[in-house]
């Protein structure tokens, strides 16, 4: 194998003990001619899939064993930290993504200068049950951030190796790696690729992913427009609860002023509650603001990423 890796298949396996070997044997017929090594990370399965990886005795197959059942998000993570190629591609172990679709993803990756390119099913093999989280995740999420890829859950990624070592992942933010790229500025694209049927093996996905789905993709939005600047978003309620309050409490002055009886009206309690409710979310955006300043010092992370720096020649 040459010296210089060119690609590290970061592939999770989690009771995919039939789908291990053809999916080897694929790998190894479609890159050929290319520098790569598999990492296969097992996230704590309860069949022999573990045991199938081993028995490969694959020169460029490692294997990476998890304590216990953490997730895809980390046991992506895992495989991402550990990979050394110049490029990362992603795959699911259930054999639906196509790996003779990487060399061309690979071709335009080197020839165009992308940080990502992800893989857009076009004609998706997967149950109806299966597709409607996905809709749903694809749909708010072209809304809310302007970000338009079509296919957000492809597994099928090819990154630079420094673009996937940025990402942050955990809980169950594997949905959503494109989105968490794009929002830390990569040049991104997307590229139609072959999905096949499920052979072997059951699905991990249903119905009850979609909640999921939603709370994680709330999460993300909050992140983007308010982790660096928490009081935008506290401060602005305060103001908010504060102003009405005031005016409430105004309008029920001047009730007083001109005679009316007010201490008997439910307008008083809401006025007096607004006001206290404003005064709290702005003190706790000032908290709040403080804490994060607090953290990024501590962490020693600059509030930006930079992509690439032309020097003079």
């Amino acid at each position: 194998m040459s010296d210089a890796l060119k690609l590290s298949l970061v592939i999770p396996l989690y009771n995919e003990e039939e789908n291990v070997a053809p999916l080897t044997a694929q790998i190894s017929e479609a890159l050929a001619d290319i520098s790569y090594e598999i990492i296969y990370i097992d996230d704590c399965s309860t069949d022999a899939t573990r045991q199938e990886v081993l028995q490969l005795g694959h020169e460029r197959v490692h294997l990476l064993e998890l304590k216990k059942n953490y997730g895809q998000s980390m046991a992506l993570a895992a495989g991402i930290e550990y990979a050394s190629g110049d490029y990362i591609v992603t795959l699911d172990g259930d054999m639906q993504n196509d790996p003779a679709d990487i060399p061309a993803l690979l071709a335009k990756m080197e020839a165009e200068d992308w940080d990502l390119i992800t893989g857009f099913r076009k004609n998706r093999k997967d149950s109806f049950l299966k597709k409607i989280p996905s809709k749903i995740a694809n749909f708010i999420i072209r809304k809310a951030t302007k970000f338009n890829v079509k296919d957000q859950g492809c597994a099928l990624k090819i990154f630079k190796s420094e673009t996937a070592k940025e990402l942050n992942l955990y809980g169950e933010m594997h949905r959503f790696i494109s989105l968490l790229t794009y929002l830390n500025g990569a040049r991104i694209t997307e590229v139609a690729v072959n999905h096949r049927p499920r052979k072997f093996g059951k699905s991990k996905y249903g119905l009850g992913r979609t909640v999921k789905v939603v709370n994680d993709l709330i999460l993300i939005l909050f992140q983007r427009n308010y982790l660096q600047k928490p009081m935008y978003l506290f401060g602005n309620l305060g103001l908010l609860f504060f102003t009405l309050g005031v005016l409430i409490n105004g309008y029920l002055l001047y009730e007083k002023l001109i005679g009316n009886e007010i201490g008997d009206r439910p307008l008083v309690f809401v006025g007096v509650l607004f006001v206290l409710m404003g005064i709290q979310f702005y003190t706790s955006g000032i908290i709040i603001d403080l804490q994060m300043r607090t953290y990024f010092e501590s962490q020693q992370q600059k509030p930006f990423k930079i992509r690439k720096i032309h020097r003079p020649q």
